[in-house]
Order: C-alpha cells, then structure tokens, then sequence
C-alpha cells in the first residue's frame, strides 16, 4: 500500500498521521508525529473469541531508549520491563478506547504503542492516544468511531495546547482530555488548586482542537479503511435471558438490600447455585448463565437507583459513607494515620529520608530526581480473596500515581523542607474509591509526620446511572455502583481548588453540563470531608518524629567545594566518619546538605564543615592543630587543608630556645592570624591568641 498522510494544523505544531509505510500486517497501524517525536501504534485482534467473562483488551506502550539516542543502562544494555511511566501512558490510552468497543466482544485486542523518535520536548503519551484511535479506525476491528486527545497547560497568557516539558514545568495546569466531536470520554489532570471554572474552560479549549484530529482519521478511513469485522459477540439467547429474568426476579429484591458486599457476595453465588439446578439450564455454560444473572442484576439496580433515588446501603445519591479517622497510630513511624469511609480504609504511612533517597527517574527527555512518592498497595485480604503476592500491579501503580498527583501541589518545596518524603498507602479494606481514601490518609499521615504542606487534601469518586434523557450523579460510590454505573470520576483537591482529577466512562461519552454538575458536587463534598479530617488534626504537627532523621542546608561558597572534599575525597570522608553523619553537595548552587541520626551528630558535622568553608580572617583567633615541629618553628593545621607557620618568636612571650620544649606534634591550641600574604601563606601567634584569651 502506497504511503498515505494526513496533517492537522495545531499550535504546538503539525501532527501528522502516517499509515501504509510501516506494519502492514497489523489489523491497523499508524504513525503520529510531532515535530521531532515520532510514535507507531499497532492494532491487532485474535481470529477467535476467548473463554473469558470480559472484554480482553491489552494495551502495550514502549519508549525506545534509541528513540532519544541512548544506549539502556544495566547489565544487558536493552529495554527490561515496562517502566512506571510506560504503564501509567498504556493506561491512559487504555481508559481513552475501550468504551468504544462492544461491551460482549471476547476476541483480544491488543494496541502496542512504540516511541521511535523523542525530540525531548514533546511527550509522546497524547500522540498514542491519537495513534490508537486512528489504527483502530482503519482497522477491520469493531470500534464505534474515532476520538481524539489534547493535553492543555496554562500561563499567564491563557491556556497551551500539547505544551513541551518545559512549559509544562512552569504550568499550574496539566491536563489531558480525550474525545469524541460531541462528549468528553476520558480526562487526567493535575493542577496547583485550579478552580472549577478554569478546569471545564481547559476541556472545552482542548475539545475544539479535538475535532479536528477526528476529522483527519475520518479522512484517513475514507481513503484506507478496512470493512469491519462481525465477530461472534458474548451474548445470552432472549428466551434463556428470560427463564433467567423469572427465576431470580423474586430475589433481585433482596439481593439489592443486602447492605455489604460480603452479603450480596454470598445471596449470588445461592442465586447461581439454584440455576444450575435447574432442568432448563442444564445444558447451558456456567459463564452464561452467571453472564445472564449478572447483566440483570445490573439492569435492576440501576433502574432502583435512578426511579427510587436510594441506593444500596440505604443513602442518598449526594450522601457520604461514614467516615472515620486517626492519626499516629503506629509507633516508631514518622507519620501514620488511617482513614476509613465505608469499607473501604487505607493505612497511610510517611518516611522522611535524605536526598540520598531521591527516586532517580530515566527518561526520554532526560534524568529527573523526585523527593516525593506516594506508593499504593493493594492486598488481597482487603477484599477478602485469596492471592499470591507479587510486584505492583498496573493497577497498584496507577492509584498511586493518581494520590501521589493529587497532594504534589501542597508538597513543601525542598529548599523549606529538604527531606525526601516517601508515602505508603496499604489499602486494608475495600469497596470502592480506595484512590480517594489513600489521599486522604495520606494528608494526615503527612500531618502527622510534621510535613508542612500548604494546604490538606481530600479526594472523591462520583458515579453515574444514564438512561436516554435522564441521568443521576453518585457521590462516593461503593463497588456495586462502580459496577453497575457508567462513570469513576475521581476528583481531588483543597478547600482552594483542584489538584488532580481522573474521569473513566463505560458509556461513550458525557457531556460539558454534565461535567460541570459533578465538579460542582465534588467541591461541595470534599468540603465536608475536609472538615471531618481536620477534627482528627487540625495541622501539621510543628515538630518532626524523634525517629526522622536530622537535616540541615547550608549555602557555602562555590569556590570553597572542592576544598571541602580534599584531595580525593579524604577531607569529606573525614567528617562523614568522625561525625556520622551523611553529606550530599550541590555544586551548582552552592549548597550543603548534612543529615544525622541525633542532633548532636548533625552539629558536629555542621561545625567541621563551617570551620573548613568559612574565609579565614586576619587579627581571628582559632584552634588549630600542630602538624610538624622544626627548628624555627611548628606547622599548624587551622581547617583541613589549610596549614600556617607559627614561628619560634610567636610561641610564647617568654625567649624559646627549643620548640619541642614547649609543643609537641598533635598538640590542639588556640592561634592568632597576623597575616596571610598573596601567595595564601599565613603567619600564626600563640603568644596573641593566649593574651586575647586571659
């Protein structure tokens, strides 16, 4: 197939989409380019269905460290596995298609998005989304229409569409938004406590751009797009639906009072029981019948919930789980607190560290450090199952990412807080929303650690039931409405505005009223859970855990490091040893930190460092050490490195005939500088220094 392009005109720059040159044995496959980074995304789908209850959608994203003009690190020197941002963009591009597909297709899907070319100033991750969409396309694969992705940044002069890292950096803003012409269908944000407002302007800003990305993959069908398949869909015969309907219909009731899930858990797997059991189904798969009974009890509740306005556990659409708190609760941590809402609770648990346990992060664009993390873990006894234990999960690494995005705007800089902070969320219980609860515990827990952050934060997931022209907005949805609903729209921030925001939809799509009613009723509800939190601690505590290590910066001549390392390292190995503490060096800015145990250990270390960076002063008296004795006199070390000549006449005011009468080599004494000539030579006075000191 001859090569063939369409270009699409935005501020960043042309995005242009390629196919026909490359992977052409790809259902679909297309090339996204931005100035100088260039992403190839494949489509592809299996001949047969898979025996599976769920739509077995797979989506790959790889940056090739070639992309950049690198060579990998490590031992092998090639690509290993998915690094924390490779997965957290497959997700993105995830979350962007997959309500776009039948929901009963089993056939596998797989999307591999691969970063062939990195400019290091535009980020690949919204080009992929581009990419995905267009090779599905024009694809042969079942796909309901195109969408189209823009990331949003501000500046004082109005909104950025696809900044580069750079102008991302500077931006209180970070937005992407995907859709289709009409709706909003996915959105993932983080923000320095935006309003409301300023966060729908983003997404309408970004729609407009949005269309026309549409319009060029529909150009691109037109030209190259394949007829699409019909594949045998998961589906459950009318007339088996219906035996299933009057069967468990009497039970639906009942199923949907049980008030947790352990009980619902329990009344459908009896439900289950009994249609196997019965003559008519007996010659039906299990997977069918408990599609069937599935598919129904979801059709009940949502229609419970929309007519009736009470949902399961009896509340109101816009009412909050009960929530309890505590912080402090583990001894020997700097911080700890648990936040439980319903069934759902998180154990929040901060460590502060070092910039020696900074996370180094290799990327693309290039070596970042971070001083803040806040890892997310989710145990299968939190809902009760049975699971090996294995490395993070996607899932693990996208809720911690998502609260660790939701409380970066309030993290204290380092130059008002120089410790590394690291945030761990054990998820001990749950039953919707554990992202949200890991933020609020993570607040506390960050209180109590003494962390001063600017502002406490507090997160939420609304839900969605939609029927043709009516629609209800859920407030803090449990697992049964997450399940069941159409939307997870996770909303964080302060009592000032929004820090992080990550919408995910079922249906294909929701539109700007819509939004805006959730955002609103969001703000309304994370007020009141603020208020909750804050009667458990108001503040951050004003002093850090006895536990923590001590810190402590301090500004120094530039010119003074290489001093204060000494010839291969041994003045700097020196003062680690002696004082025990650890020393890291900015050389750029001229800054030193020092950290310790006690604080007697970190005053130690502060006192040596000052002592050998501090600009010697004539007519100043210090302690110095004798390093050599000799006929005319003795060499004193006054700072490592630093040696000045005390002369035979300067040692005492009486005459001194032999100077080993009155020194000795490792003697400590007080000195007088009398001069320190151009050459740096200096001239020392005990006989000075002891009459200054009678």
């Amino acid at each position: 197939m001859t090569p063939l392009q369409v270009k699409v005109n935005t501020p960043s720059g042309e995005i242009i989409l390629e196919t026909g040159k490359l992977a052409s044995q790809a259902n679909g496959a297309v090339t996204v380019q931005l100035k100088g980074t260039v992403v190839l995304v494949t489509a592809c789908m299996s001949k047969e269905a898979q025996d599976t209850d769920f739509f077995p959608l797979t989506v790959d994203y790889q940056e090739k460290t070639y992309a950049a003009g690198k060579i990998p690190g490590g031992f092998f020197k090639r690509e290993g596995k998915p690094k924390e941002i490779e997965i957290l963009s497959a997700r993105v591009v995830d979350r962007s298609i997959r309500p776009l597909f039948p929901s009963e297709l089993r056939n596998s899907v797989q999307i591999v998005c691969v970063v062939l070319s990195s400019d290091a100033e535009n980020d690949p991750d919204v080009l992929a989304i581009n990419g995905a969409s267009a090779a599905l396309t024009i694809s042969d694969i079942p796909f309901q229409e195109p969408v189209g992705a823009i990331r949003v940044g501000r500046n004082s002069q109005g909104f950025i569409i696809n900044p580069t890292y750079a102008q991302r950096e500077a931006s209180p803003l970070d937005i992407i938004v995907t859709a289709n012409k009409e709706k909003i269908l996915m959105i993932e944000a983080k923000a320095d406590q935006e309003k409301e407002e300023v966060i729908l302007e983003a997404i309408k800003f970004a729609h407009n751009y949005i269309k026309d990305l549409i319009t060029a993959q529909e150009e691109l069908r037109k030209k190259v797009g394949r007829e699409k398949v019909v594949p045998q869909l998961f589906k459950v015969e009318p007339s088996i639906l219906n035996n299933i309907k009057e069967e468990i219909t009497p039970f639906l009731e009942e199923l949907y009072k049980k008030e947790t899930k352990e009980e619902r858990f329990q009344l459908r797997k009896e439900l289950l029981e009994k249609l196997k059991e019965k003559e008519e189904f007996k010659d039906i798969e299990e997977s069918l019948l408990k599609y069937g009974l599935e598919k129904l009890e979801k059709e009940f509740v949502r229609k419970k919930i929309l007519t009736e306005k009470i949902r399961p556990d009896k509340r109101k659409p816009s009412e909050l789980r009960p929530i309890w708190c505590e912080v402090g609760v583990l001894p020997r941590t700097h911080g700890s607190a648990i936040f439980t809402r319903g069934q759902t609770q998180s154990l929040a648990v901060t460590t502060l560290g070092t910039t020696s346990d900074e996370q180094m992060i290799e990327a693309l664009e290039g070596q970042t450090f971070k001083h803040f993390m806040l890892h997310y873990s989710f145990p299968p006894f939190s809902v009760g199952e049975v699971s090996p234990l294995r490395a993070p999960s996607r899932r693990e690494i996208g809720h911690g990412a998502l609260a660790e995005k939701a409380l970066e705007a309030v993290i204290p800089k380092k130059d008002r807080f120089p410790y590394t902070i690291r945030v761990v969320s054990e998820i001990l219980e749950s039953n919707g929303s554990s992202s949200m609860a890991s933020v609020c515990a993570a607040t506390l827990s960050l209180m109590d650690a003494g962390v001063p952050i600017q502002e406490p934060v507090a997160g939420i997931a609304l839900g969605l039931i939609k029927e043709e022209n009516q629609h209800l907005i859920l407030v803090d949805i449990a697992g049964i409405e997450d399940h069941s609903g159409d939307m997870d729209f996770k909303i964080a921030g302060t009592k000032k505005g929004i820090t992080a925001i990550q919408l995910d939809l079922k249906i294909s799509g929701i539109d700007y009223p819509l939004i805006q009613e959730a955002l609103s009723k969001a703000l309304e509800v994370r007020l009141q859970i603020l208020e909750k939190m804050l009667k458990t601690l108001a503040k951050p505590r004003t002093n850090i855990s006895e536990y923590a290590p001590k810190i402590k910066t301090l500004k120094i001549n530039p010119e003074k490091i290489g001093e204060l390392i000494g010839p291969g390292g041994r003045t700097i190995r020196k003062i680690i040893n002696q004082a025990e503490v650890s020393v890291d060096i900015d050389d750029e800015k001229g800054e030193v930190t020092i950290s310790a145990e006690t604080q007697e250990a970190l005053e130690k270390g502060m006192k040596m460092i000052e002592e050998i960076t501090q600009d010697l002063e004539v007519g100043k008296v210090y302690t110095a050490k004798v390093t050599r004795i000799t006929s005319f006199g003795a060499f004193c070390e006054i700072k490592p490195g630093k040696l000045g000549l005390l002369h035979i006449s300067e040692i005492s005011p009486n005459f001194v005939k032999n100077v080993s009468d009155y020194l000795k080599e490792g003697d400590v004494i007080k000195v007088k500088i009398l001069q320190i000539d151009q050459q740096g030579k200096i001239t020392l006075s005990k006989k000075q220094a002891d009459e200054e000191n009678r």
